[in-house]
C-alpha cells in the first residue's frame, strides 16, 4: 500500500494546489458476442492504485481537507460475483488502496462536479477513452453555466502524461524487484524453448512451450504477443503468426516475453533450428552480438540514451562491409544511412508496466540522460531482405538478441543475462539440454 499512497503524495506535489488529477480505469472490452478479452489494467492507474477492477476511477485533489485521493469504484454484488468473482467495493477501497475516500461508481455525475468545481487546471488524459471524456466536459460545462452565482469552473486542462510518465520512468526499489522476477521467468522460458526447439515443428509449437513456462513460473499472461519467426519469418519484425514448419538449417527467432505483476519482460534470442550455427550464420550472429555487447557497455549513467544505438549500428556497419553487403567509407555509409535497409528499427526503448514503457526520449532536442533507475532494452538486429537483390547465404536471414538493462549509479545491470546468447553456449545448450 505504501508504494502507492507515496506514488500518488509525489504526482501531487508536482501539480501543486489549484489542480485536480481525473485518472480513469481501463475499460472492458468485448471480443466477439458476449465474451471479453482478458481484463487488462490501464497501466497509470494501476501505477497509483495497484487496483485492478475495471469501470473505477482515481481524483487526486492536492491540498483537500476532506482527503487527497478518492476512487469510485463497482459496488459489491454477491449475484454477479458468483459469476465473475469478488469485487474489492467501496466500503474496502480505503482500508486495502490507502485512498482517503471511495463512493460507488454509478455516483460518479453526482459527486465529480462537486470536486471539480473551484479547481484551475484538470489534469487527465484526453484521447484515451472519448466517452469518459466527453462526459468530464460536459460537467465542466456545466459548471461555467453557474459564474454569474460564483461557482469557479476549471478553465484549464493538462495532459496528465507530462507528470505521471516522468515519474514512471525511474523504477523503485518494489518495481525492480517485479522486474527482476519478470526477467527471470522470461530468461527461463526461452531456454526452454531452445532445448524443445528441433527440425520439423511448427513455430507454435515453440510458442506453447513459452507460454507453459510463462504460466508455470506466475506470470499468467506474455507482455506482448510471442514472436517466433523461423527462416526469412525472422525478417518480419512483428511477425505473430508463428504457423510456419521449423527448417533444418534455418534460424529462428524468438521475441517473447512475460508480464508479471503488469510489469514487462522483453527479450529476443536468434538460434539455429537443429542447434548448429552454419559457417555464414555464425559471422552474421558474431556481429549482432558484438554490437549487442558493446551497446549494452555503453548504458552508463551520463550517457544519451542514443549512445547504445550509434555504438551497435557503427559496429553492425563494419560487419556488413566486411560481408560485402555494404561497400563504401564507414562513416560516409552511416552519415547516409546506407545501413537502415538492413538495420530497421533503432536498439533500445523504455521498459516498465509497458513494454514499450512511457517517458521522453528527448529533453526539447537532445537525447536524454540515463539515470540510475531507468531500464530499457538494448536489441541491435540485421536482416537480409528475402529478395533476388541478395546472394545466398546471406538472403532472408533476421537476427535480434535483445536484452533487458537497468542503469546503475555506477553502471548497468542486465538483468536477462540469464539466458545464454554466445554461438558455443547456444549450440550446448542445444545439444545437451533436449526436452524429451
Amino acid at each position: 500500500m505504501s508504494e502507492y499512497v507515496n506514488r500518488r503524495a509525489t504526482l501531487m506535489e508536482h501539480m501543486g494546489e489549484g489542480s485536480i488529477a481525473v485518472i480513469a480505469s481501463a475499460k472492458e472490452i468485448i471480443r466477439n458476442r458476449d465474451t471479453e478479452y482478458p481484463f487488462r489494467q490501464n497501466s497509470d492507474f494501476y501505477y497509483l492504485t495497484g487496483f485492478v477492477e475495471a469501470n473505477a476511477l482515481l481524483v487526486l485533489i492536492p491540498g483537500r481537507e476532506m482527503g487527497e485521493s478518492i476512487l469510485f469504484c463497482e459496488e459489491r454484488q454477491v449475484d454477479l460475483e458468483q459469476w465473475t468473482g469478488e469485487r474489492m467495493g467501496p466500503e474496502r477501497a480505503a482500508q486495502v488502496l490507502g485512498v482517503d475516500d471511495a463512493f460507488p461508481f454509478g455516483d460518479l455525475a453526482d459527486i465529480l462536479p462537486g470536486l471539480l468545481e473551484g479547481q484551475a487546471r484538470i489534469h487527465t488524459t484526453l484521447g484515451e477513452q472519448p466517452e469518459f471524456d466527453k462526459e468530464l466536459l460536459s460537467w465542466v460545462k456545466g459548471l461555467q453555466t453557474y459564474s454569474a452565482r460564483g461557482v469557479v469552473a476549471p478553465g484549464e486542462i493538462v495532459a496528465l502524461s507530462h507528470l505521471l510518465h516522468d515519474l514512471r520512468l525511474y523504477k523503485s526499489s518494489t518495481e525492480l524487484q517485479v522486474m527482476r522476477k519478470a526477467a527471470t521467468i522470461t530468461c527461463a522460458a526461452h531456454t526452454r524453448a531452445m532445448q524443445a526447439c528441433q527440425p520439423g515443428l511448427i513455430e507454435g509449437a515453440l510458442e506453447a512451450e513459452l507460454i507453459y513456462a510463462f504460466m508455470k513460473n506466475g506470470a499468467r499472461h506474455p507482455a506482448y504477443p510471442c514472436i517466433v519467426g523461423g527462416g526469412a519469418n525472422a525478417c518480419v519484425m512483428h511477425y505473430t503468426r508463428n504457423s510456419d514448419i521449423l527448417n533444418s538449417g534455418d534460424l529462428v527467432l524468438i521475441d517473447a516475453g512475460c508480464e508479471f505483476e503488469h510489469y514487462a519482460s522483453d527479450v529476443t534470442r536468434t538460434f539455429p533450428v537443429n542447434g548448429r550455427f552454419t559457417a555464414p550464420q555464425k559471422r552474421l550472429y558474431n556481429i549482432v552480438l558484438k554490437a549487442q555487447l558493446c551497446a549494452i557497455d555503453a548504458v552508463q549513467p551520463g550517457n544519451a540514451f542514443d549512445q547504445p544505438h550509434i555504438v551497435a549500428i557503427r559496429i553492425m556497419v563494419e560487419g556488413l562491409v566486411e560481408l560485402e553487403l555494404l561497400k563504401g567509407d564507414i562513416d560516409k555509409l552511416i552519415e547516409a544511412e546506407a545501413y537502415k535497409i538492413f538495420c530497421v528499427h533503432k536498439t533500445s526503448h523504455w521498459m516498465g508496466l509497458d513494454v514499450h514503457d512511457v517517458g521522453d526520449y528527448r529533453v526539447g532536442e537532445v537525447w536524454r540522460e540515463l539515470e540510475p533507475g531507468m531500464v530499457l532494452t538494448v536489441e541491435p538486429g540485421l536482416y537480409i531482405p528475402d529478395n533476388d537483390a541478395f546472394d545466398l547465404p546471406w538472403r532472408g536471414m533476421g537476427i535480434r538478441i535483445e536484452d533487458d538493462v537497468l542503469v546503475t549509479r555506477d553502471g548497468h545491470e542486465v538483468l536477462t543475462q540469464n539466458t545464454v546468447k554466445s554461438v558455443d553456449d547456444i549450440e550446448l545448450l542445444m545439444k545437451n539440454g533436449q526436452i524429451r
